[in-house]
């Protein structure tokens, strides 16, 4: 039997000995609430964030007018599957921020740097949530992993998933058809998303009648995602909720 989300939360709430609290997103306050001060990043990153270049770029581009696009930090494309979205970016013909690893530059196509010098910036890493949070931002190209999917919906930016593996196919499945934030892009028999995928799918979310639509609800789901954890919203609550109860539980365990 197939359930969706709400079914899975009450099933597991009849089972659990205790209620089941969600909370979240789990994303810098800097994003959403602002309530606490500082709270920019996850104090963590797995590699140097290129920000002068990436920020300063992006702050003479018009507002919705780029497409980001990155893969994370462990996802490993095909040398096909790069040069297809190389050429599915150029077609196009949008602005473009791409974060390549130095492990996976070499893949793409010797001509692309050329052509696309007036339209684009590769870089090897940045800070995504920086990036996302820009006006310029107007589409992400995503291989829909949890925080990056997150990360998107609680800045109100559109998705085009591809997603690769594990919980990733999932979770453009959330984007595309519960959330309708974005479009999945389907790939052909070898598993390949092709170019004209590739532009098919930036140019319904960045130009098409659908993209209007999907630019509203990724708004809503910002402003939601502001709201619940904002103070008095459900995720605060439910923390609050779980933090009186582990010092009621204290508490009478020092009775005892």
């Amino acid at each position: 039997m197939l359930l969706n989300c709400n079914q899975v939360v009450e099933w597991m709430t009849k089972r659990l000995p205790t209620p089941l609290l969600t909370i979240g997103p789990a994303v810098p306050s800097m994003y959403l609430d602002k309530r606490v001060a500082g709270d920019k990043d996850y104090g963590l990153n797995l590699f140097k964030p290129d920000k002068g270049s990436c920020m300063n770029w992006l702050d003479k581009r018009a507002a919705r007018s780029v497409v980001y696009v990155s893969f994370g930090s462990m996802a490993a494309l095909s040398a096909e599957q790069i040069e297809e979205i190389a050429w599915g970016l150029r077609r196009s013909n949008t602005y473009f921020l791409w974060v390549l690893r130095s492990d996976q530059d070499d893949k793409l196509p010797g001509e692309f740097l050329m052509e696309t010098a007036e339209k684009g910036l590769i870089v090897r890493w940045c800070s995504q949530l920086e990036v996302l949070a820009r006006e310029a931002i107007g589409c992400f190209i995503t291989h829909c992993g949890w925080n990056s999917t997150l990360e998107a919906l609680s800045t109100g930016v559109a998705m085009v998933g591809m997603p690769q593996w594990t919980d990733q196919t999932t979770n453009a499945k959330l984007v595309m058809d519960v959330w309708r934030i974005g479009v999945r892009a389907r790939p052909d028999d070898k598993g390949i998303v092709s170019r004209e995928e590739v532009e098919r799918c930036i140019v319904e979310v960045m130009e098409g009648e659908r993209g209007k639509q999907i630019k509203k609800n990724a708004i809503k789901w910002k402003n939601l995602a502001r709201e619940a954890v904002d103070e008095g919203g459900s995720s605060d609550k439910n923390i609050d909720g779980f933090i009186a109860k582990l010092v009621s539980l204290k508490c009478d365990c020092l009775r005892k």
